[in-house]
């Protein structure tokens, strides 16, 4: 064993002990706000790191130091994993950071449900247990025009949930054209896999004809598969096989055909100047049996699969064990019940869902944004010689809704006075270490702030932490 030299046993004799940490008027404080256990962690923990550097011979930190240090840690670890950010990385449904903001509507539902006991599955009119699905499914089916529905976690676990419900041990036939993988390496063969399905690809990756369906049917298919390419798309010389069309080969062999519409929005989307996105109405209507879609992306709630169509189908899905394994919680129920409702006026639904208001953002107003933040902006950055312009750009709806449509928006650009574009990383770094991390995206030697998401309420916020951090 390495023995510790004498010079630095010296210096530990100067770090002041536990208990005279504690017994200060701070440690009393800290006490109050964190508890006694985490000041006693924190405090060892810092003289710990101390008696380290102390080993290289540098001279014990003055004891206010310490105690500044100490304050220090414990206000890091009170800080909470999950924390808020701006997101100007042009990119509305952002994976990464949440995907759809929840309308007001649904904030208030969940605090409501949150606070007290409500009616999960409890049937007040009967007096006795409940079906929790119950909750929503009224709204669904009335905005969707299914038969019955059904919900969990997320739209994975719903596709997870329908093939291993009607396909295991049985042929899913789907095109080779939409085998999608999305995000966080989810593929629909690894998901049919274990869902015990066993795929049957047809086509070619551009086109895929009815015939080559009809084809691949045999004794044990299980049924049709249609799996909406919300990730990315083919173009050129290509053909797909409408709905319609395999609803009505599926049906004729006594086959049902499931359509995974990924995103899914329960409006028409051109009313307000966006490109046209499916919806699970269209998918019912054109013979599709089951449609799963997302809760979280276009549709602007909380995560949570959906999945609308045949009664039958239906109480297969809900009679599967894993459906108990799978199924939502009374708070995203609630925030889920509240954004449908909203959907019960079109009319209004720019002003109350988010997501929907961000997406329909004038360009004018984003630009006009941006021309009252450059400044801030350039002085907050002054210290690292960046340059910061205005810039037009095109801002994208993500989560795999409508990948090749772009939004036209500005965006603070930063770049670094010099033709290496050296010292941006640090930029980024610093304005990810705000109180509020500002997350943007680097292209071509830039740092791009899209302030597309950027609420107007939100600019005296993001200035005053600019501001904080450049007197610090």
């Amino acid at each position: 064993m390495t023995s510790t030299p004498p010079v630095a046993r010296a210096l530990w004799q100067q770090l002041p002990s536990v208990d005279r940490v504690l017994n200060t008027a701070p440690a009393s404080t800290w006490m109050a706000q964190f508890g006694r256990n985490e000041v006693l962690h924190c405090t060892r923990t810092v003289l710990a790191q101390m008696r380290t550097t102390l080993k290289a011979e540098q001279p014990a930190p003055e004891f206010n130091t310490l105690l500044q240090r100490i304050e220090s840690l414990l206000h890091e670890r009170a800080k909470p994993n999950l924390r808020p950010v701006f997101n100007l990385t042009g990119t509305v449904l952002h994976t990464n950071l949440g995907r759809a903001t929840l309308p007001e509507a649904a904030l208030e539902a969940i605090a409501i449900a949150a606070r007290q006991p409500c009616a999960l599955e409890y049937a007040l009119d009967e007096g006795g247990r409940g079906d929790r699905d119950e909750v929503v499914l009224d709204l669904i089916q009335e905005l969707t025009g299914a038969q019955a529905a059904t919900v969990v976690n997320n739209n994975a676990a719903a596709v997870f949930l329908l093939l291993n419900t009607l396909a295991m041990r049985k042929e899913v036939i789907v095109s080779r054209g939409e085998l999608v993988e999305i995000g966080g390496a989810f593929r629909i063969p690894d998901i049919m896999q274990r869902a015990g399905a066993k795929l049957v690809e047809v086509g070619c990756t551009n086109r895929t004809h009815l015939r080559d369906y009809e084809g691949a049917i045999r004794p044990r298919t299980g049924l049709v598969m249609k799996v909406h390419t919300s990730n990315y798309a083919i173009q050129g010389f290509t053909h797909s096989v409408s709905t319609a069309e395999l609803a009505s080969l599926a049906h004729s062999h006594g086959l049902p055909l499931v359509e995974d519409l990924g995103s899914g929005t329960l409006v028409n989307l051109e009313r307000w100047g966006l490109p046209h996105e499916p919806t699970p109405r269209e998918a019912l209507e054109a013979g599709a049996d089951l449609v799963s879609f997302s809760g979280d992306k276009l549709l602007g709630g909380p995560q949570a699969g959906i999945l609308v169509g045949n009664k039958d189908l239906i109480q297969k899905l809900k009679k599967n064990p894993l459906k108990r394994a799978l199924r939502l919680g009374k708070l995203t129920l609630a925030a889920l019940e509240a954004t449908l409702r909203l959907y019960r006026n079109p009319d209004a639904l720019p002003e109350q869902l988010e997501t929907l208001r961000i997406l329909t953002r004038p360009a004018a107003e984003i630009e006009a944004q941006c021309q009252r933040l450059l400044n801030p902006l350039q002085q907050a950055l002054s210290a690292f010689n960046a340059l910061v312009t205005i810039e037009p750009c095109l801002s994208q709806i993500g989560s795999g809704s409508l990948p090749v449509d772009r939004l036209p928006s500005s965006a603070l650009v930063i770049r670094m006075d010099n033709k290496r574009g050296t010292g941006l990383n640090k930029v980024e770094r610093y304005l990810r270490e705000l109180p509020t991390p500002v997350i943007g995206r680097i292209t071509d030697k830039a740092l791009w702030l899209d302030l597309r998401c950027l609420r107007v309420e939100q600019e005296g916020e993001f200035v005053g932490f600019l501001q904080a951090a450049t007197l610090s």
